[in-house]
């Protein structure tokens, strides 16, 4: 087996523009500019409103790259909902965390379709409500899981597929930051319960566990035992709040900056998982995937936010005899923001499946909800998600 076994060619697809999908934004925060960056290079869309719950917000974000007519003026995204005459055909939703159910619900209600930014939602009661209103509608909805776009996360897919390890039964994955809880003078959003409801495992632990987790297909998760810690967001001291002079910060945190968790999955596979927005040690360790014929391991990365760290290495035997099969970094030409908007666009307008489905995404949500449980009841459960 060699590396051409993994590969494959790719034909870039023409876009037809004859018919420009509408699209309209609930949420002009910080992650909105790159959705809109994305969006800017398609050139079968037109951008025609948006809204915000900060007055001003939106017409100012808009007004910046240059899109002048983009209708803003509206006090809630229910009234940017009713408003029939934008004749929307759908919305990039990159409101907080805990906007992030009830708007993709109602636009949905609307008739639109939805990408909706991570995580999917702070709740398994959330998700499983979204995913129920999806099925009613029959919409295009897509959570937004970029790195599922980049040619290396691909490749861990590829590799599982192809059965040189055989049966897998355990994973050792996770990421993290030395120093990375996202603050800023004016930003806090992040970190507020009342706006972020979920923290570290929100924000980058979902990519640590669909990074595996589509490389296996995503089994079912059984049980799990979870552990939260906020030792770094609690404490004024924190250096960065001190660099940014907002020691305060440390008493509006309210969500995890560390979380780990024990997790079986169906068809026996254990989960082992850890991730950190701080903490006192470079890296949590590399992700490990271990079958029964041979091992991958993905290279981490100092900064964890969804990529991998450098070349994979395949453990297993050829012949009778250990070794290793390196698996170059691959350099790829495409953004994958822009990959996630187009695979979204292209859903919508060839009626496939959506590029991330919440069929999938909900079993994410449902661990990283059973660890914060567990966590709070200091022992495993069962995890338990409803037939929708």
């Amino acid at each position: 087996m060699g590396l051409n076994d993994f590969m494959e060619n790719q034909e870039k697809k023409s876009i037809d523009t004859s018919k420009k999908l509408r699209i309209g934004f609930i949420g002009c925060g910080g992650i909105a500019k790159q959705h809109i960056q994305a969006y800017l290079n398609q050139p079968d869309i037109e951008i025609v409103a948006g809204c915000d719950l900060v007055p001003g917000r939106a017409k100012k974000f808009f007004e910046k790259y240059g899109l002048e007519n983009v209708k803003t003026d509206y006090k809630s995204h229910e009234d940017f909902l009713a408003d029939e005459s934008l004749k929307l055909d759908a919305v990039s939703i990159t409101t907080y965390n805990c906007q992030h159910a009830n708007t993709a619900i109602a636009a949905m209600k609307k008739g639109l379709h939805v990408l909706l930014e991570k995580p999917f939602t702070v709740t398994l009661d959330e998700a499983v409500e979204v995913c129920k209103v999806e099925k009613e509608t029959g919409v295009v909805f897509t959570v937004g899981f970029q790195p599922r776009m980049d040619d290396n996360m691909k490749m861990i897919k590829k590799v599982v597929d192809s059965g040189v390890l055989g049966q897998i039964y355990y994973i050792q994955t996770g990421g993290g930051r030395r120093r990375g809880i996202p603050v800023g003078p004016e930003k806090s959003t992040f970190i507020e319960k009342e706006t972020a409801g979920i923290g570290a495992l929100g924000d980058i632990g979902c990519y640590s566990l669909d990074m595996v987790l589509n490389a296996i297909g995503y089994p079912k998760p059984l049980t799990v035992s979870g552990y939260t810690s906020n030792f770094f967001g609690t404490d004024p001291g924190y250096c960065k709040y001190q660099q940014i002079g907002r020691p305060d910060f440390a008493q509006k945190f309210g969500v995890d900056d560390f979380a780990a968790a024990f997790i079986r999955l169906e068809g026996g596979i254990i989960l082992d998982f850890r991730i950190s927005w701080a903490m006192n040690i470079n890296t949590p360790g590399d992700t490990i995937i271990l079958g029964t014929k041979g091992g991958l391991r993905i290279p981490s990365t100092d900064c964890w936010n969804g990529s991998v760290g450098g070349p994979m290495t395949i453990y297993h035997e050829v012949c009778g005899q250990q070794t290793e099969t390196q698996i170059p970094i691959i350099n790829m030409k495409e953004n994958r923001w822009d990959l996630k908007i187009r695979t979204f666009l292209d859903a919508i307008k060839e009626n496939t499946k959506p590029p991330v489905p919440s069929s999938q995404i909900l079993y994410n949500q449902a661990i990283i909800d059973g660890i914060n449980k567990s966590a709070k009841l200091g022992r495993e459960i069962e995890i338990e998600i409803p037939e929708i």
